[in-house]
């Protein structure tokens, strides 16, 4: 088994960064609940622990909290933000509102004992703070590491535990120097290996899904994406034959998607796959359909009744391969340790019915994106499926605003290809989290040809982000955008004006709909 950390969720919109930096250092990293027991960190085989940050406040009535056994189990034990905050309460130390001391943003760290959290590095830190609360007491158990002009506690260690606790987030990028401190923490404080590789994992999810599967038949939904495509061919590798592949064309793909499927399942990977055009069902249940959440829910519920109907009619199907990822484990899970009020259904098939009586299997359940697209590269799949872009669950359905229509798809179409095309040709695919054309439900006066026109206009847009929950509008330079300009009014019958949307999430969101 590989070294092990267990990230304690109390509640942080950044604890799934925290799980990903430790995973990029090489060391396996899961989320528990902070309920988590004492035996349960054990029987996880656990080499370190990490507790995250969290809304609350710590001496609020009802706030999330650990046994404090955990902290002396004798574990390393990092405790960040809230988690430094708690394990000084539960340890003697006192925590208050930080009234006139509060740090949102860029901060300062004075470091006064590098030790070994900071070994290495310079004593004056850039960090990221986002803290309404603060430690006012660490008592005589603990010792002073660094500080700010507003914290005085921004880093403390305890002197008979091996346990440490930052003020700041080294998970966020806004700290420079945050990887090398997480660094220190698991292979100087906490001696643990870099040890988690993914070609290793690989043969691991093979024998797993053999082990669950054995001589069963399998059912695997191709959505076209990164994460369907990786799950599918870990199967076909456990069981072979026995696997029949899905894939829905809905009518509402963009252009060569359905080819590419067909030619890399089919002919390369040698996979069973079955193509499902249902194109005229879907725009026939959108027919006059242009609230952006009805288009939604219709498109899921037609693809659900499709793909039922579809694995409903293999014979001797008992399993339901689906791409899910980690993060779609970790958000069915609240971070006070019970089950969430809603538990995602949009696994990479859709929310498929309980009924269809298919046990699931979850080969990439333990992973995230970013390590799904080394292990599609291992498993060879083309560069045009390792790094496709995102694309939503309805399709172009949502990013043809208004009515969907056959014809009005055509024209979303070619201008999506005419995007596509001119980025790829500038080389900055792998700079950019997403880039596509949107069809406004807009017509414009225009001049062509000496001649009046009154047609429609398509929005460009480009994004860059780490994980979509931000996005910045990207610097595309201005030929790129010309010659994007130039091409869908010459090129795409039926277009005569192209803008370009320069909207941050927030406050905008990446799809228009």
């Amino acid at each position: 088994m590989p070294s092990t950390v267990l990230v304690l969720d109390f509640g942080s919109q950044y604890t799934q960064l925290i799980a990903r930096r430790v995973r990029e250092l090489g060391v396996f990293c899961r989320i528990v609940p902070c309920s988590v027991t004492p035996a349960e960190v054990r029987a996880a085989g656990a080499g370190a622990l990490v507790l995250s940050g969290g809304p609350a406040s710590v001496y609020a009535g009802g706030a999330p909290t650990c046994d404090r056994a955990l902290l002396e189990m004798g574990l390393p034990v990092l405790g960040i933000c809230y988690g430094q905050q708690l394990a000084c309460q539960l340890l003697g130390g006192k925590v208050s509102a930080a009234v006139g001391r509060r740090e949102f943003g860029h901060a300062t760290v004075e470091v006064s004992d590098a030790g070994d959290l900071f070994h290495g590095l310079p004593p004056r830190l850039q960090v990221w703070m986002s803290h309404g609360d603060a430690v006012e007491g660490i008592g005589a158990d603990f010792e002073v590491l660094a500080s700010t002009a507003s914290a005085p506690y921004a880093a403390v260690r305890h002197r008979r535990l091996p346990l440490h606790g930052i003020q700041f987030h080294p998970e966020v990028h806004h700290t420079p120097q945050g990887k090398a401190i997480l660094a220190n923490f698991l292979f100087r404080v906490a001696g643990l290996e870099a040890d988690w590789v993914m070609a290793d994992f690989l043969g691991q999810a093979v024998a797993k899904v053999k082990a669950q599967v054995g001589g069963g038949k399998v059912v695997s939904g191709i959505s076209g994406g990164i994460d369907s495509a990786v799950s599918t061919l870990i199967v076909h590798r456990a069981v072979g034959s026995n696997l029949k592949g899905i894939f829905v064309d809905t009518g509402l793909l963009r252009t060569g998607e359905r080819d590419l499927v067909e030619r890399e399942f089919r002919e390369h990977f040698r996979v069973d796959v079955k193509v499902v055009d249902a194109a005229d069902r879907f725009l026939g249940a959108l027919r006059g359909v242009t609230d952006p959440e009805r288009k939604r829910k219709i498109i899921g519920k037609v693809f659900v009744d499709v793909f039922e109907e579809e694995a409903r009619s293999i014979e001797g199907a008992a399993f339901l391969a689906q791409g899910t990822l980690y993060p779609d484990v970790i958000e069915s899970v609240s971070a006070f340790g019970g089950p969430s009020a809603t538990i995602k259904t949009h696994h990479n098939v859709g929310g498929i019915p309980e009924d269809l009586g298919l046990d699931l299997v979850e080969p990439l359940r333990d992973l995230f994106k970013d390590e799904v697209r080394v292990l599609a590269g291992a498993l060879g799949l083309p560069d045009e499926i390792v790094w496709k872009q995102p694309f939503p669950g309805p399709g172009l359905a949502v990013r043809c605003l208004g009515e969907v229509t056959r014809e009005r798809l055509d024209v979303l179409r070619a201008a999506d290809l005419v995007v596509r095309e001119e980025v790829a040709r500038a080389g900055l695919e792998r700079s950019l989290w997403q880039w596509f054309a949107v069809l406004l439900p807009v017509k414009s006066v225009g001049v062509m040809g000496d001649e009046r026109t009154y047609e429609s206009t398509i929005a460009v847009r480009a994004v860059t982000s780490e994980d979509a929950m931000t996005a910045d509008w990207a610097r595309l330079p201005g030929d790129l955008l010309a010659t994007v300009s130039g091409r869908i009014i010459n090129e795409v019958k039926g277009v005569n004006r192209v803008v370009y949307d320069i909207t941050s999430k927030p406050p905008g969101t990446i799809e228009w709909e």
